[in-house]
Formats: structure tokens, sequence, C-alpha cells
């Protein structure tokens, strides 16, 4: 890979340009922050704003996205911020184009946005199966259609997929959720077979669950007690859903912080994963000991 995008002599991405989807909170706030201080320039993305009127979650926000490009700024990385809904291809080709013409191209995608939610298939409604399909797997794959073409003009690159334990495993209540995240595994390995001839490699996270607006709410404390119809006071469930999690766990944890997922991203972004391609790197608090091999 090479660049000139970020401060020089100083990390591990020095002068490289990453962009980063859903980098106003969570993970890609945290790896946001990790590269700019490893010395690349980042690319922040995120819609900052309503994606479904089937998501229950806060949506992130513009003030958040903000607060993302000061963390980064504030760790001498270049920011550059793009609001967009991942779904539009368009918008993501031109925000692609914009990161090439501001920083002199692109090395690192880290494909990161997504959203989650729960529902009985037996009550869904188009939005519930549909909206997580379309962000989180068609924007993802847009995100890869948009963002690889400039990565091979640079001459080789790291391209890096958030999928999800509940990509390994069926979910209760979870079907639109886990069928996405499934997705992103085979598109990974799909785009590894294909882009490593331009000296792309393409890999995945796959965290557990996070203590992020993503997993920390009622409908998620629900179905971790498996009673997504409960009336109860949302903190007792929160209390009843982090004992059931915090079991299950080997290393006694029920949720992990974003900057423990970071380092792995950073990992695969750099020079030292030139041979890692196809692959999921779990970062999961031993849940991984859980699921089939």
């Amino acid at each position: 890979m090479s660049g000139n995008g970020g401060r020089q002599g100083r990390g591990r991405l020095d002068g490289k340009v990453a962009i980063i989807t859903g980098a106003a909170r969570g993970i890609g706030r945290s790896t946001a922050v990790l590269f700019a201080r490893e010395g690349a320039a980042v690319v922040g993305i995120d819609i900052a704003g309503p994606v479904s009127t089937a998501i229950t979650v806060e949506p992130a926000t513009e003030d958040e996205l903000a607060e993302t490009g000061r963390l980064v700024e504030a760790e001498g990385g270049r920011w550059l911020a793009e609001t967009l809904d991942q779904r539009n291809i368009g918008a993501l080709r031109a925000a692609a184009d914009r990161a090439a013409t501001t920083f002199g191209g692109v090395d690192i995608l880290f494909a990161n946005a997504g959203i989650q939610d729960f529902k009985p298939i037996l009550e869904m409604d188009d939005a519930d199966w549909h909206d997580q399909i379309d962000v989180n797997l068609n924007g993802t794959a847009n995100a890869v259609r948009a963002v690889a073409p400039h990565i091979v003009r640079r001459g080789g690159g790291r391209i890096i997929l958030t999928s999800s334990t509940q990509g390994q495993h069926g979910t209760k209540f979870g079907a639109s959720y886990s069928a996405s995240k499934w997705g992103i595994l085979g598109l990974m390995k799909s785009a590894a077979l294909e882009l490593g001839q331009h000296r792309i490699t393409v890999n995945a996270v796959v965290p557990g669950l996070i203590d992020t607006p993503l997993t920390r709410h009622r409908s998620r404390y629900a179905q971790a007690v498996g009673d997504l119809d409960s009336d109860r006071p949302t903190e007792e469930l929160e209390a009843e859903a982090k004992k059931k999690l915090t079991e299950k766990s080997p290393l006694g944890v029920p949720w992990i912080s974003p900057d423990d997922i970071a380092p792995v991203v950073l990992f695969l972004a750099s020079d030292e994963a030139r041979m890692v391609s196809g692959a999921a790197y779990d970062a999961t608090g031993g849940d991984s000991a859980n699921n089939v091999a």
C-alpha cells in the first residue's frame, strides 16, 4: 500500500487513507481514532440520522459524527466527514471520489455500518426483514463496490467488513440480522478470491456483543432473556440479560468495549496482515467457544 494522506513516520498506517462506514460511534469511532493515532487520514461515513421505522435503537447523530472527527483531529489525523445512506451506491461512489481527491487516493475500507432489531418471523412486516438486509448486507456490498476501484488504482490495500457472532449461528427473533451478517462472510470470502490479484486483502472482524447503543437497549435485553413481550421494567431486563450473558462468556463479560475491537481491525488494515485474506477474526470475549468450528 502507498499514499501520503496521514502523518509520516509515527505509526502502522503512516500515509494511508482509510474510509470507515458507521463512524459516528461504537466500533467505527474507536477504529477511526486508532487509525488516526497510527498515522492514517480518515474519511468517516455515517447516515447520522434515522434509518428504518422498524428499528427501535436511537440513531446516530451529526453531532456524534462531528465528535468522531474532533477525536481524530486530536490525534493529529486528517479528517473528512460524509453523511449518507449506504443503501445509495451513487452517494458512496461520490464520497469515495471526494476522499481520493482530498487525500490523493484510498488504501483501506472498513465497511462497518449496520443496524439491528428483533422480531419473530411470524410477526415480521416487510421492513423488519428488508431494512436490515438492505443496510447491513446490500449496504456493505455497496461500500465494497464503490471503494474497491480506488484501492485497485492505488496498487493494493485492505478491505475489512464487520460481521457478527450472529452471522455464525442462528438468532432467535433475529433472523434478518443473522442472515445479513452471515451473508457478509460470504461476500468477504468471494471478494477475497476476486481482489487478491490486485494485491487487496479482504477479511472480516466478528465482534461479540459490544457495549454500544446497538446492543444496550430494551429489545436487545428482552431478546437475551427470551421474552420480547415482557412488560417488566427495562432495568430488570437489563440486569437479567447481563447475568445470562456474563454466565455464557468464558471471560465473564456481558459486553465488550469497542476499543477492544479496534486493534483487531488495525491489524487487518496493516502491512503485517499482508498474507491474511478471506479470514474471519473473532473478538467475542470468548463466546466463539460456543460456536461450531
